[in-house]
């Protein structure tokens, strides 16, 4: 006669009874987080990247506030109401809303 280990019975009736066991999908909800403002940033009209400094200025005016150019390339910055522009050189690398818009 074969003897089979005590931990090995139980092993197999454990595995035996969860697999009759009804398996239940699980169920979320759905939830969404948003994240600053940047669903109205499609909203905006903002300058684009690659816009010179002189269509930026042509376009939206004289901004409030210019910082830079910092570092190399050179990075500066242009604070308008409700948003920031980032040049590099002379062309837009990125415009942003400002959080507290």
């Amino acid at each position: 006669m074969i003897k089979i280990a005590p931990n090995l019975i139980g092993a197999a009736i454990l595995t035996a009874f969860l697999g009759f066991l009804p398996v239940n999908p699980a169920l979320a909800d759905e939830m969404t987080i948003p994240v600053g403002s940047q669903g109205e940033r499609s909203q905006t009209d903002l300058p684009r990247t690659g816009m010179s400094e002189e269509s930026v200025r042509n376009a939206w005016g004289t901004p409030r506030e210019i910082r830079g150019p910092v570092g190399k390339p050179p990075i500066s910055q242009w604070h308008y109401d409700g948003f920031v522009v980032y040049f590099e050189g002379d062309r837009v690398l990125h415009a942003v809303l400002n959080p507290n818009r």
